[in-house]
């Protein structure tokens, strides 16, 4: 069989429930829940971070993202050469670049500043998005107020509302690639961020003149984004069907992160910068006739630095050995394993393993039984106190092998509405 080509959708700060084949209510996804029947839906997806570019760090390389250089844990802001994706290292669409596919990414980077950090020193060839952690859906102003949509390394002036342009641009880029060889691309959008802004709200945009947007917003502003997004990546499905791609292309649609202020999470709790279920459990939706049967439901746990080595394999292609994977192939033999996670924000630490939890917030520590609670609200810790303390020694045991944490907190935000802002995560 050919190489597959691979189409990597990512929402930004949706909610593991707002999708009708996850629950949804809204009835706002249509296109992505028709893609769930006609590939794979994962119960127990996971970001590896509840916040933006910590969680997309791991994406693009296949590890913890505490193994960078400065040690990701929370949300970037513009903060010169030392926080950043580093260029020297391999990231997914380098090594798929470096053995014949044509790469690009269509959408949000937010994983450092140029000169020093930029998509194509990490293996895009092609660019058009934002840098930032968010921009105005109608003026593609970033919270500082400076102009951030770009065509590489020029501006690019393109009229109308942010997530069609987007879902434009990708479906022509599908179109001019799909008799070129295999492609990757990555189509990060900045749906269902804030600003919550519709097609519709170009006035409103224009009268306030302010990215922040925070007191503003309702769940139908919210829902009527994800749809503008469904319908968005209709026309990037369309165009693989155009293109003769439908039985060899890896379609995957994700979240960087979980649940912001009008999410559904049901059953879950938590949200954004929380390492509760809401703020880390994201919807995975695959689609890959070619191998994956229709309509298949998996509940193994699967982390957003799986997909690296994942694409790999399925593209014949090996990962650099200076650089080991943390993450698994998912569609490679299901192994039980155990994952982690850490935040400075709240001194949060988390590890599953099967289907229990051990969490620790500001200190407080727990164990969940999420087979039987998903939202997390019977401590056991007392019930089973050789499985807590077991847990507990395979995170610090785990952490210890993690490089430190940065002393300086210079990039460490309390999680307020308009603190967080700042850094557009």
């Amino acid at each position: 069989m050919a190489r597959p080509n691979f189409i990597f959708i990512m929402a930004d700060d949706m909610g593991y429930a707002d999708l009708g084949c996850y629950g949804g209510r809204s009835n706002c996804s249509p296109v992505l829940d028709h893609m769930a029947t006609e590939g794979m839906r994962l119960t127990n997806g996971y970001a590896n971070s509840p916040v933006c570019s910590p969680a997309r760090f791991a994406i693009m390389t296949g590890r913890y993202q505490h193994r960078l250089r400065g040690g990701f844990d929370e949300p970037i802001a513009s903060a010169g050469p030392h926080l950043g994706l580093p260029p020297e290292h391999p990231t997914l669409p380098s090594l798929l670049r470096d053995a014949g596919y044509s790469t690009g990414l269509v959408g949000k980077w937010h994983l450092g500043s140029p000169p020093w950090f930029s998509p194509e020193k990490s293996g895009y060839e092609e660019y058009f998005g934002f840098r930032s952690g968010a921009v105005d859906f109608f003026t593609h102003r970033s919270f500082t107020g400076a102009y951030d949509l770009w065509e590489g390394d020029e501006e690019a002036h393109v009229e109308g509302y942010l997530t069609d342009i987007l879902s434009r641009r990708a479906a022509d880029f599908v179109r001019r690639k799909a008799d070129t060889g295999p492609y990757m691309l990555s189509v990060h959008y900045s749906a269902p961020h804030w600003p919550w802004e519709t097609r519709d709200d170009r006035a409103e945009a224009e009268r306030i003149r302010s990215l922040f947007h925070l007191d503003g917003g309702n769940l139908e502003t919210y829902q009527r984004m994800i749809h503008h997004m469904d319908e968005g990546i209709g026309w990037i499905l369309d165009a693989v069907a155009e293109t003769g791609g439908y039985d060899n292309t890896l379609v995957l649609f994700t979240s960087d992160n979980g649940a912001e202020r009008f999410s559904d999470t049901w059953p879950l709790v938590g949200r954004k910068m929380d390492l509760l279920e809401g703020g880390i459990r994201v919807p995975y939706v695959l689609r890959w006739p070619a191998r994956l049967q229709a309509g298949t439901v998996d509940d193994r746990v699967v982390m957003g630095m799986d997909w690296m080595p994942t694409f790999l394999a399925a593209a014949d292609v090996e990962g650099h050995s200076d650089y080991p994977f943390d993450g698994i192939d998912v569609f490679g033999p299901r192994t039980e394993r155990d994952v982690f996670w850490r935040m400075k924000y709240r001194s949060q630490k988390a590890m599953r393993s099967g289907d229990w939890k051990w969490l620790s917030i500001e200190g407080n520590e727990f164990l969940f039984d999420l087979k039987r609670d998903e939202r997390e609200r019977a401590n056991l810790r007392y019930r089973e106190p050789d499985r807590f303390a077991n847990m507990r020694r395979a995170y610090f045991d785990w952490d210890e092998r993690m490089p430190p944490m940065p002393p300086d907190a210079t990039y460490t935000l309390a999680y307020d509405e308009t603190s967080l802002a700042r850094s557009g995560g």
